[in-house]
Parts: C-alpha cells; sequence; structure tokens
C-alpha cells in the first residue's frame, strides 16, 4: 500500500499538520523535527499525492498544450521549448494533438479544464469561433495562443512570428533571383498566420516584380495535402488539360509554400513529375524546421525561432495561473529571417 502522510506523522510521533508543514517547507517547525520528518518521508518512500493536493490548493502543476498536426515538426520543436519552460518553473506538460479537426480541438479543450489543468497554451489551427472564445474566457484556466494572430481572438494574450515580413523576405528573394513565374502553395484562407505569409509574399512581389501575379493553389496545409494538390495540377498540365479547382495553365519556375511541411509535400510531387529541384524549379518554405537542413536539395526556408516562441508562451500563461479573470492579454511577435539553401537558384538574364 502506498505510504501516506499520516504513515510519516504516526512515524516521527507528530501531528498531520506538522509533517506536512515539514513537506512543505513551510515555517513553524523546528530544524531538527524537520530534518527528521524529511529523513522518514524518504526511508518510507512517501509519494506526495497531487491530485489529494490539487483540490485543497486549487493547483494541479499541470500544463497542456494542444497541437494542430503532430506529424508536422513545427510543432515538435515549439513543444520542445514548452515543455523545457514548464519543466523549469516545476510543472507538467500535457500533450494533445487535434489532428486539424474544430471539434476534436475543443474536445480536448473541454476534457483539460475539467482535469483542472493550470493553464492551456493553444497551438491549433481550428479557429474559435465567438461562442467558443466567449465559454473559455469564462474558465478559470488562462489560455495563450501560440502562432495565433492577437486579431483572432480577442482577450486572449499570443505569441507567433512576424508571418508578414517572412512571407515578404520569400517574395522578395525569388524576385530577386529573377522569377516572374511563381506559384503560391497557399493553405485555407481563414488561417490567419498563413493568410498572413501570402499577403507578405504577394505584396513583395507587387513591389519587386512589375506587379506580375502569381499563381495560387490551395491545399491542405500538410505535406500530403501539399503533395496531391500539386501532383493533380501538374499532372492537369502535363495532359493539357485544365481540373476544375487548378490554377491557370502556364509553366512556373519558383514556388514558394506557406510552411516547411508542404513545401517537402510539394518537392516530392515535383521530383515524381519528373523534374528538378532547383533546376526546373525553386522552393521556398517557412518555418525552418530541423529536417529542412536534411533535405535533398537542402530546402531554403525562412526561420522562425520556434523554441523561443514555446519558452515566451509558458512565461506569458504563469503570469496568468492563479489569478482572476480580466487580466490584460500579452502580445508577442517574434523576427523571422531568411535562410538560404540549395533549393532555390538565380534565373539567367
Amino acid at each position: 500500500m502506498a505510504v501516506t502522510l499520516k504513515d510519516i506523522a504516526r512515524a516521527c510521533e507528530v501531528d498531520v499538520a506538522t509533517a506536512s508543514r515539514s513537506l512543505n517547507g513551510a515555517y513553524g517547525v523546528r530544524a531538527e523535527t524537520r530534518q527528521r520528518i524529511l529523513d522518514a518521508a524518504r526511508r518510507l518512500q512517501y509519494r506526495p499525492n497531487r491530485i489529494a493536493r490539487g483540490l485543497v490548493t486549487g493547483r494541479s502543476r499541470t500544463l497542456a498544450m494542444v497541437v494542430g498536426d503532430i506529424r508536422n515538426p513545427f510543432y515538435a520543436e515549439l513543444a520542445r521549448g514548452v515543455e523545457d519552460a514548464a519543466y523549469r518553473a516545476g510543472y507538467e506538460l500535457v500533450l494533445c494533438n487535434c489532428d486539424l479537426s474544430s471539434d476534436r480541438q475543443m474536445h480536448y479543450i473541454h476534457s483539460l479544464l475539467e482535469k483542472r489543468v493550470d493553464g492551456i497554451l493553444l497551438s491549433a489551427v481550428a479557429r474559435l469561433n465567438s461562442a467558443e472564445q466567449l465559454e473559455l474566457s469564462r474558465s478559470d484556466a488562462p489560455i495563450v495562443l501560440l502562432n495565433r494572430p492577437p486579431g483572432g481572438a480577442r482577450g486572449y494574450s499570443t505569441v507567433l512570428a512576424d508571418n508578414y515580413r517572412g512571407g515578404w523576405l520569400a517574395g522578395e528573394t525569388l524576385a530577386g533571383l529573377g522569377h516572374r513565374k511563381i506559384l503560391l502553395l497557399a493553405g485555407p484562407r481563414d488561417n490567419g498566420n498563413l493568410a498572413a505569409r501570402e499577403t507578405g509574399f504577394l505584396k513583395a512581389l507587387q513591389a519587386r516584380s512589375g506587379g506580375a501575379a502569381p499563381l495560387i493553389l490551395r491545399a491542405q496545409h500538410n505535406s500530403e495535402g501539399a503533395r496531391h494538390a500539386l501532383a493533380e495540377y501538374l499532372h492537369a498540365r502535363a495532359q493539357r488539360r485544365r481540373l476544375p479547382a487548378a490554377p491557370p495553365r502556364g509553366a512556373f519556375t519558383a514556388l514558394f509554400a506557406v510552411n516547411d511541411a508542404m513545401a517537402i509535400g510539394a518537392t516530392r510531387a515535383i521530383f515524381e513529375a519528373g523534374l528538378n529541384v532547383p533546376l526546373d524549379i525553386s522552393v521556398i518554405g517557412f518555418d525552418d524546421i530541423e529536417f529542412s537542413g536534411m533535405l535533398r536539395p537542402p530546402l531554403t526556408t525562412i526561420h522562425q525561432p520556434k523554441y523561443e516562441m514555446g519558452r515566451a508562451a509558458v512565461e506569458i500563461l504563469l503570469r496568468h495561473v492563479g489569478k482572476p479573470a480580466g487580466w490584460m492579454p500579452e502580445h508577442r511577435t517574434m523576427e523571422v529571417r531568411l535562410v538560404m539553401r540549395e533549393s532555390c537558384r538565380a534565373l539567367r538574364a
């Protein structure tokens, strides 16, 4: 049977309150008594009941993180920053994967709130509608949105990269390399981060390439979705017919995918079509996941500080834990930078 606090008190011939204060480092216990109780706890292999303690203190010392698609390495690097920061602060982390489903996202959020987690980091893709935002704003646990624009969920703290700037850098880079026929492999229109990258990219092309408009192909924002969409488009061009969902015909010499997972899927589709990266098509992604530098060719991409974003989100969250509702939300935007690798080449004049 598990050793209880009563067992420790009985072994040391003290009351339960004295044993509890000694183990928790509270005041009012003589040094020799405290040491005797600590020695007994180690000898008897006492483990505190955190559930019971949480019922008393109202704190579980647990944080939760909900992510959109755990297969995307972006979330793994983000979660590493979250977990390290939580560990250093004495918290444990529960990780949930909503698989890009809004229903599953809300299921996990409800379940986590029922389990009395101290706070939730939400890095999923599904948007919160107004009713969901109102419901969550009334919960006891603070929520910080990772990689979500502040305007997309008013009243919540947010941490994200400068997505507009990253899109601009991608467009500026391709235009500077001489590309004028460009494909934008975009995500859903209602995803705020991806939309900001798209806007920055289009603005840069407009400014740097004489207003040349890129082809736009929308796909599910994961590797397989991008591979499938681009493969269909390339096949349609090869067969000289146009699919209903395909962009207008026309060769392109460069491609910008709004995340690295999509860039990886697109690269695979390009090679499967008998084309080459970068000889036929230059490719730029966004995220700079660790795997992007290991591809052949290594992927040119926009780096966002994923680990630092996760750490910053925990720091903000812990400032809100245990405080009454009505705090002022904090918004932090992290800088991005271009990482130039071998998947892009300059066109000859």
